[in-house]
């Protein structure tokens, strides 16, 4: 292949995994572990976990009330067990086939793009079953576009939500965001005053029993900024951040010290195991929560994610 450096990135073309650097970003792909495996912006690791479509949230009061956990139970299941489906490359716009070994030998340790794009296919563990595509784009700035798409199926039940998650190393030490104040619901945003916001720490809402809680609707942006590694060499980083902004149209996001299913798991707050990493949640839908007796009414209909229809999202990624 010809060197043309010229060319912003480097790609580097591995047996199962396709790298791709900038002045400042790293990235890196893995063919057989469902996509990004490494976010690295000025040597410093974002990405505890490879990041993953979710479907599900911690059951709320009002779920427990009307029963729409027992409904849509399929969606926790696609939440944990989400099945790879293949995945492809195009470099500069142009499809490549899927440079694995031993084809991979063809590129030199000297190649360069002006783009990169990556898509990952998914195939949920519902009955039926249902794809989901998430395809990364990387700009010659390192600025990584993440599109998100789920397909419909009127044969699954309503969802609990659908995003994208990002589990980072370490804690944030705070988030800021553009967005409605507080914590916002679709059926609860009437309260929310627009504005720029600065959360510190990672607040869990105290519940008897822990829930859902504190997404944020209506987002432009959101930065999580961080001041440890699990790098053992590097003690003391300084504060650094990493900044979520919407591309189309707004986004929710949640951002936690756990999981769904951390959540889903604890019967008390004290049952919660101790904070060590901050769970970002991109949302491209969300259900209602209702609460409008919470001991059976179900979320009006118009807060409803029915399953029959698709769902996309986009968002970019990029240094603080």
């Amino acid at each position: 292949m010809a060197d043309t450096t010229s060319k912003p990135l480097r790609v580097i073309y591995g047996d199962v995994t396709l790298g791709v650097q900038s002045a400042r970003t790293q990235y890196i792909f893995n063919y057989t572990r469902h996509g990004l495996e490494s976010l690295v912006i000025d040597g410093k690791e974002w990405l505890y976990r490879t990041p993953l479509p979710i479907f599900w949230r911690a059951t709320t009061d009002n779920d427990r009330g009307n029963g729409f956990s027992q409904k849509s139970v399929q969606w926790l299941g696609a939440d944990m067990f989400i099945q790879d489906a293949g995945a492809t490359v195009k470099i500069d716009g142009q499809p490549i086939d899927l440079p694995i070994a031993p084809g991979n030998n063809q590129y030199s340790d000297h190649e360069y793009a002006a783009s990169v794009e990556v898509t990952v296919n998914f195939t949920t563990v519902t009955i039926p079953t249902t794809a989901v595509q998430v395809t990364y784009t990387i700009a010659g700035d390192g600025t990584l576009t993440v599109h998100v798409h789920y397909t419909g199926n009127a044969n699954l039940p309503d969802l609990p939500v659908f995003g994208f998650r990002l589990i980072m190393p370490t804690k944030a030490v705070r988030y800021e965001y553009a967005g409605l104040s507080g914590e916002t619901y679709p059926d609860r945003m009437a309260g929310g005053v627009p504005g720029t916001y600065t959360v510190q720490g990672l607040p869990v809402t105290p519940y008897l029993v822990p829930q859902d809680c504190g997404v944020h609707m209506a987002t432009k942006w959101v930065k999580v900024t961080r001041d440890t590694t699990q790098d053992n060499t590097n003690l003391h980083p300084g504060e650094f951040g990493l900044q979520i902004s919407s591309v189309d149209a707004p986004f929710a996001f949640s951002c936690l010290p756990y999981t769904a299913e951390e959540l889903e798991n604890a019967t008390h707050m004290e049952e919660l195991p101790p904070a060590r990493r901050t769970v970002l949640s991109i949302l491209g839908a969300v259900r209602g929560v209702g609460g409008i007796d919470s001991w059976g009414a179900d979320v009006a209909k118009q807060y409803h994610i029915p399953a029959s229809r698709d769902i996309d999202f986009s968002f970019t990624v990029a240094p603080a």
